[in-house]
């Protein structure tokens, strides 16, 4: 028996699902049309410009790093161009055996290793490492001839910082160094967009001194090439070109031929030296022994080398002159006694009777076996050097007023050089102590501040800034050591004046008398052997300070004494007394008397400046050794005498291998 369909269910049924069919084929266009709209019109700028990146390649050109001069044009730092053999670790199948076969090429010894680990500890995969630099033309064809054999491995010409005089000035020059992650970190937190920008393809960036300082004068503007590729990358035509600006030259206040003359008098001593121009606080010498050669940290230093120069006991790496504190020992006295003359504290006409001994507090002070005993005024004080005199001055005084009758000049506060790094020193008061042992202040403790001791601790720095201001009667000014800074595009100078800050209001009845008793040091003082036959007059001080604190009873015995504990050597002077050119402040560690091993360099530093005289072979080698007292032998002409090139081994043979280079880079960013 056959059962019939109902036909009018059957169509009603087959409409049904061609409406589903339809709807769903409906709603699918719509989806693809929506989709369509989507990328084609709300996101249309952005798969534009993806698409472009696809299509164009912009390659960063990094600029020529500025020049740094001296003032008289002697250049100090500057560019060479050379070769590189580059690893980027991601494009390689096994590093080590990479590297093995690349010794096989060219030649990579164990600290190019070192520092290739190094740098991989510092860096992404993906970044292009150095494993050798500065290969010759001979080892550049040997790879280039069998490259395919090293995937991820390339050749690159890189520019390369020189420092042509090697250790001289190296603590005020600083170098530059590879950026690290951390600087990467804050160049992109903390700088603006333009000036990240700027940083593509930079590789490189100021470490210390005045490259760090200056290291956006000294960079440059990055440039580009913007390039249409291919589908494989390869460049199709160039669309768009902007050639980098090369960073501008920096014209420094100091003469490097002087500096150079005053590391050579230390010989290996150490110490620091600075010498300011009172007139105008440009720095004319900022030297800091022991140095050590900058063009070791450039492409990387080895760790066998850091160790060498982190780990010796005199601190090469320590910039004595700007963060080296010490007591000032007498060289203290002239400043204690415009102190006293400023307050009203005491009359210079008023005489204090020198027993060689000071009783305070159940406690005695004492002298010098060399001073002597009787009646001194404040200039005979000053000559003389008179402890009892400048014991009896700080009791009467007082830690508040001598802190705030000085603090104006410098002594325990920044000078705001421009330098990073820069330490405070210490120049006590009550408020200080409180702060930093939560402690009062005891009496028995400032009677050892009037001869510089105690809890006094400044740098030379600091020291010359304020035997500068005396000098002048009170002007100050903010010490640099960049004189100008030249754009060589714009052809332009553009001079960095040192900051006047407001003069201090001294008496010259006041002035005159310390500066005329510290002209009565070098004409029958302590240092009057050092300027015997001197052609201008000078004043001076001075001064011989503890190294390490003896025990109640302990005498001290430099023969003995660990020479690294032995008394330091200070010096601080300017030049003419009656209108000064240059002032200065010098130490020389563990060196004795003052007067034996820092006021000689004192000496041959005025008479450069001042008479354009250099001393004899003979001469320097007895200042070296401390035993030195007017110049002896020939003087020449400092315009007559070449620069001293005071370098090690390294920098010997890094001068040699780019001072081509370095000399016809030079000149080229010259002319631009």
């Amino acid at each position: 028996m056959v059962v019939l369909k109902n036909p009018q269910q059957e169509l009603w049924r087959l409409r049904t699902r061609l409406v589903a069919a339809a709807g769903f084929v409906l709603v699918c266009f719509a989806l693809l049309v929506a989709r369509l709209v989507f990328l084609q019109i709300v996101q249309y700028e952005q798969f534009s410009d993806r698409a472009e990146a696809n299509r164009i390649t912009v390659v960063p050109i990094v600029p020529n790093r500025g020049l740094i001069v001296d003032r008289n044009g002697v250049v100090l730092a500057s560019n060479y161009s050379a070769y590189t053999l580059e690893i980027t670790r991601s494009k390689t199948i096994d590093l080590d055996a990479t590297i093995e076969g690349l010794s096989h090429v060219v030649l990579i010894e164990a600290r190019d290793r070192r520092r290739f680990k190094r740098l991989q500890e510092e860096s992404k995969s993906f970044e292009s490492l150095p494993i050798r630099t500065k290969l010759t033309d001979e080892e550049v064809a040997r790879f280039t001839a069998q490259k395919f054999r090293f995937p991820g491995v390339e050749i690159k010409a890189r520019l390369f910082r020189n420092y042509p005089f090697g250790e001289i000035g190296s603590h005020l020059l600083g170098y530059i160094g590879r950026i690290n992650q951390t600087e990467k970190d804050d160049i992109d937190a903390n700088w603006s967009d333009e000036d990240q920008a700027n940083y593509r393809g930079t590789e490189y960036i100021g470490k210390l001194g005045l490259e760090q300082q200056y290291e956006r004068e000294l960079h440059g503007t990055t440039g580009f090439d913007q390039m249409e590729t291919s589908a494989s990358g390869r460049a199709v035509r160039r669309l768009a070109y902007r050639p980098p600006t090369p960073g501008n030259t920096l014209k420094l206040s100091i003469d490097i031929k002087l500096q150079a003359l005053i590391e050579q008098l230390y010989g290996d001593r150490r110490g620091a030296l600075v010498a300011i121009d009172p007139r105008n606080g440009e720095v004319l010498a900022f030297v800091s022994k022991p140095t050590f050669d900058p063009n070791l940290f450039v492409d990387g230093i080895d760790a066998d080398s850091w160790r060498e120069l982190n780990e010796d006991i005199d601190k090469p790496l320590l910039n004595r002159a700007l963060r080296g504190t010490y007591p000032p020992g007498s060289t203290f006295k002239p400043l204690m006694a415009i102190a006293a003359l400023n307050s009203g504290k005491r009359d210079p006409h008023l005489v204090i009777q020198d027993n060689l001994v000071y009783s305070f507090g159940g406690r005695n002070f004492g002298s010098p076996e060399t001073d002597r005993a009787g009646p001194k005024d404040m200039r005979l004080a000053i000559v003389t050097s008179s402890n009892v005199y400048f014991y009896s001055l700080a009791n009467e005084m007082g830690v508040d007023l001598i802190h705030d009758q000085l603090e104006p000049f410098g002594p325990g506060r920044k000078t705001d050089i421009d330098l990073q790094g820069e330490v405070t020193g210490v120049l006590p008061s009550t408020e200080w102590k409180w702060k930093r042992f939560k402690q009062k202040w005891f009496s028995g403790e400032t009677i050892s501040l009037g001869i510089g001791q105690g809890y006094n601790n400044f740098t030379m720095l600091q020291m010359a800034t304020a035997y500068s201001t005396l000098s002048t009667g009170g002007l100050r000014f903010r010490p640099r050591l960049v004189q100008e800074i030249e754009d060589l595009v714009k052809k332009e100078q553009r001079r960095v004046a040192s900051d006047a800050l407001d003069p201090l209001p001294l008496r010259p009845a006041d002035v005159a008398v310390v500066t005329n008793a510290m002209n009565g040091v070098t004409l029958e003082g302590t240092s009057r052997r050092a300027f015997t036959g001197a052609a201008y007059q000078s004043g001076g001080k001075t001064g011989t300070a503890q190294a390490v604190s003896l025990k109640a009873g302990e005498k001290y015995s430099a023969i003995k004494a660990d020479e690294h504990k032995r008394d330091h050597a200070l010096y601080v002077a300017f030049a003419p007394v009656d209108q000064p050119r240059i002032a200065l402040a010098l130490i020389v560690e563990n060196a004795g008397w003052g007067a034996d091993s820092a006021a000689p360099i004192a000496r041959r530093v005025f008479d450069y400046w001042l008479e354009g005289q250099y001393p004899s072979e003979e001469d320097i080698a007895l200042t070296q050794k401390g035993q030195s007292g007017p110049p002896v032998g020939t003087p020449r002409r400092a315009a007559d005498v070449p620069i001293a090139r005071l370098t090690t081994p390294a920098a010997a043979a890094s001068a040699a291998s780019a001072g081509a280079d370095a000399a016809s880079t030079s000149a080229s960013g010259a002319s631009r």
